[in-house]
């Protein structure tokens, strides 16, 4: 095959993938039943929201005199707040993300970007302005933000851990990194550290697959990174279980530490759970961290 039909082949089948990840994150965002998106409360706005009793501190120039007439008390007419959020995502395109332990499972990276892209539908379905970090897909409403977020979603990169892209965080925005995180730490560190300092609040949903956790390995064994620059073997892998395990909790538990000081969430989600499960606490997270 010549170069040119095989880079236009690479590229049909690059293509065919972000309208089948758009509507398999279509389909998942369907299933969760979430209801309005918080952003609906009392403020300013022209939209109509709620009549609610008559408070000590309210002016009478806001009592609704129509709605009051129906009986003995009088009420207030509320406005819905109408200032749409700008949440910035980044999700890690790293090979060690395209790892499955089992066929019956799904890749780490496919997991990632379907939760991602669904949480991107929920929020732009709500109101919200979805983007990337980064200067190349600033937020915006709309269904065509959503194909062009799934169409950057499903680039794949070449290194086997990708660093964060904490370039062009907007001031006070939202934010939702995915990734296995464990790769290099000090990244993460010093991007939520710039994002802190701009204001900015999010989540970092860490992505598993269940034999990392559980290190179901023995005898001898050759340890592979998913671009094979990195290879370890071993006759006694069942006595490196502890050790890996210890390390895996440091991890964690740094990240954890990190997210505290930086008033950020984390969350470990298992490629054997159900996205549905990672989707709810991720949209929860998101919604919870106004402020």
């Amino acid at each position: 095959m010549s170069s040119v039909a095989h880079l236009r082949t690479r590229a049909q089948i690059e293509a065919s993938r972000f309208p089948a990840l758009l509507a398999r994150a279509e389909h998942l965002a369907g299933t969760v039943l979430l209801g309005d998106h918080g952003r609906r409360r009392a403020g300013l706005g022209d939209d109509f929201w709620q009549y609610r009793p008559l408070r000590a501190g309210d002016s009478f120039r806001q009592i609704d005199w129509r709605r009051s007439a129906r009986g003995d008390e009088q009420f207030v007419r509320e406005r819905e707040w109408q200032i749409a959020q700008s949440v910035q995502m980044w999700v890690d395109p790293g090979a060690s993300l395209r790892f499955s332990s089992h066929k019956d499972l799904p890749t780490k990276a496919d997991r990632a970007r379907l939760v991602a892209l669904a949480a991107a539908v929920l929020l732009i379905r709500g109101g919200e302005r979805v983007g990337l970090t980064g200067w190349d897909l600033p937020p915006r409403r709309g269904d065509a933000q959503t194909l062009r977020l799934a169409k950057y979603f499903s680039d794949e990169g070449e290194d086997d851990y990708a660093e964060p892209e904490s370039r062009g965080m907007l001031p006070n925005a939202k934010a939702l990194f995915v990734s296995d995180f464990l790769g290099d730490v000090a990244p993460v560190e010093a991007a939520l550290t710039k994002a802190a300092d701009r204001g900015v609040r999010g989540v970092l949903l860490q992505v598993l697959d269940p034999s990392e956790e559980a290190f179901p390995f023995n005898g001898r064994t050759i340890f592979e990174s998913v671009n094979r620059t990195l290879r370890y073997e071993t006759l006694k892998a069942g006595e490196l279980k502890e050790r890996y395990l210890e390390r895996l909790a440091e991890r964690k538990a740094r990240l954890d530490h990190l997210c505290r000081l930086t008033g950020w969430q984390h969350f470990t989600h298992h490629t054997n759970n159900t996205a549905q499960s990672a989707l709810l606490w991720v949209y929860r997270a998101l919604d919870g961290s106004q402020g």
